[in-house]
């Protein structure tokens, strides 16, 4: 899913992606990026703690996410949770300017899903390209 919305970034001119396959990423990296994209499936109606942690940690540093494109995208078994508690911290907590819903895929997206991926990536270049 994650280079599906890649793809769909890099089909906008003018617009660079960085994608980080693990949450590896400090909250001061997020706060030098215009958009953040959010990928996470939910375990046990909730997301990894691993995501948990990060999103802690820039609430405790309190790095200013304001007016950041922010979007989400995950998938699921049975209920879908994570995409959308993630995106109603971006946009509640850090003040986010978020593209909702959050695109959600249930078990392993098809053909159609992975287009949603590719559409949700070129929206959200789109939105960072308007941006001031």
């Amino acid at each position: 899913m994650a280079k599906a919305v890649v793809e769909g970034v890099k089909s906008v001119q003018g617009v660079e992606v960085r994608l980080s396959t693990d949450i590896n990423v400090t909250p001061e990296e997020l706060a030098s990026e215009e958009a953040i994209v959010v990928g996470m499936p939910t375990y046990h109606h909730d997301m990894a703690r691993s995501m948990k942690s990060l999103l802690e940690e820039v609430a405790v540093k309190e790095i200013d996410l304001r007016g950041k494109i922010g979007a989400s995208f995950g998938s699921y078994g049975w209920s879908g949770e994570a995409p959308r508690l993630i995106l109603e911290i971006m946009e509640n907590r850090f003040g986010m300017k978020v593209l909702k819903p959050p695109l959600l895929a249930r078990y392993t997206p098809d053909e159609k899903g992975l287009r949603e991926c590719r559409r949700l990536g070129k929206s959200v270049a789109e939105h960072v390209q308007k941006s001031p």
